[in-house]
């Protein structure tokens, strides 16, 4: 799978209205074909900053960035963000997440 996070640093202007912001991008990137995952977090130590945690199979990411919603999110984005936002995208095998190995809940 091609696994991707993303932090965003989000103006505080906007910061309370990222959700809705992203809401239909979020929405349409779920119903995607070969969408495994996108989930949105917020960081506890800067409330300006979101982290998107995203994941698809091999085939499905170059459709994902060629999409109309794509397109358009990046640019609904522009005017609340403070900069360019940063990202890690590699590859990794599976296409799910695993248990972690240490630290079991019975």
């Amino acid at each position: 799978m091609i696994f991707i996070t993303v932090k965003f640093l989000v103006k505080p202007e906007w910061t309370e209205r990222w959700p809705e912001l992203t809401s239909g991008f979020t929405a349409a990137t779920r119903a995607e074909p070969g969408n495994l995952w996108f989930d949105w977090s917020r960081s506890l130590e800067n409330p300006n900053e979101f982290v998107l945690v995203e994941a698809f199979k091999d085939d499905a990411a170059a459709a994902h960035v060629q999409s109309d919603h794509f397109q358009q999110a990046m640019k609904d984005m522009v005017p609340a963000l403070v900069e360019t936002p940063k990202i890690i995208n590699t590859v990794i095998d599976g296409e799910e997440w695993s248990r972690m190995g240490e630290l079991t809940v019975e």
